[in-house]
């Protein structure tokens, strides 16, 4: 549905992106993971075929983003960091205008434009100047015009920005909905928290390359090494320390807890339960140590920096 090859930009001896490939299957969820200037926006502009790569090809829904950008352009929902709302218009003109565009016929563009104006809750709003929106409500009404031709593919940049929680929770819930009705979806973010919670895959991005992509667990296995848990215990552990079998290490210990890094949990936990419960001691819990995308993030950019620095 998304499919990026190689694709590398250049302005003048400015290195915007450099070798960016990737690919996105319906029903799926990939951010671009960086900080700003990273190249994120400059990859999502070549996708969308306005600017046109120094290098390398860009696929929407099997079209060239160069060849056949007609093609593209009808099967992509794009939300942009500048929204190009105009002020004089209300949501019902802007949306009818947009539809259009999209050759919706007057009734498709009636029904759905009132149904994404209520399921982003501008209902009320829709005859409203688009100049008197708030920050919050231009960001919701850019994204019900990206969803209003009901695209197979959407690019969104940023979709929570500027948005309250209450807001950006109906976002988030909406793209975990889309992502069930098989649509292909390039989220662009820095909100770590957002990241991990959508994402079915990361690819971190910076200073306009590409230096990982994978699913969320996989990037923390690799950058943060093996999984983490926690055994909470009922009483004081009395200088007790396990014999611990193959692949197990204990990495720390209190007075009433255990914590240990596991090669291969799903073999190695039953038997390091087993011996704890023979030696009768009363575990409450026993659980993964929470990792988040944020550490394996500053781990593959810690990683980098260092690269550079040996070169």
């Amino acid at each position: 549905m998304i499919k990026a090859e190689d694709l590398t930009k250049h302005f003048d001896t400015f290195v915007a992106v450099e070798g960016v490939s990737f690919h996105v299957q319906a029903g799926e969820v990939m951010v671009l993971l960086g900080p700003n200037g990273a190249g994120k926006t400059t990859t999502v502009r070549m996708l969308t075929s306005i600017l046109v790569p120094t290098r390398g090809r860009a696929f929407i829904n099997g079209y060239d983003a160069v060849q056949q950008a007609d093609q593209v352009r009808l099967s992509i929902g794009v939300l942009t960091e500048h929204h190009g709302l105009y002020g004089r218009m209300n949501a019902e003109e802007y949306l009818d205008f947009y539809g259009q565009l999209y050759r919706l016929d007057a009734h498709t563009r009636k029904t759905r434009s009132s149904s994404l104006l209520e399921r982003f809750g501008l209902e009320n709003a829709y005859r409203k100047r688009l100049g008197e929106y708030s920050k919050g409500m231009r960001q919701k009404l850019a994204l019900v015009r990206a969803l209003l031709h009901d695209p197979p593919v959407l690019l969104l940049d940023e979709p929570t920005s500027a948005m309250d929680p209450e807001s950006a929770r109906m976002v988030r819930d909406a793209i975990v909905s889309l992502r069930s009705k098989d649509r292909a979806i390039l989220l662009c973010t820095h909100n770590l928290v957002e990241a991990e919670e959508l994402a079915d895959k990361v690819a971190i991005i910076r200073q306009g390359s590409i230096l990982m992509c994978d699913t969320p667990a996989r990037l923390k296995s690799t950058l943060l090494g093996p999984v983490e848990f926690q055994a909470t215990l009922a009483a004081d552990l009395d200088g007790w320390l396990p014999d611990l079998p193959p692949g197990v290490k204990l990495i720390g210990k209190g007075h009433n807890w255990l914590r240990f890094q596991v090669d291969h949990p799903e073999v190695t936990n039953p038997i390091l339960l087993r011996q704890m419960l023979e030696n009768r001691l009363q575990v409450i819990t026993f659980q993964e140590a929470p990792r988040s995308l944020e550490q394996a993030y500053l781990a593959a950019v810690t990683q980098a920096d260092e690269g550079i620095q040996n070169d």
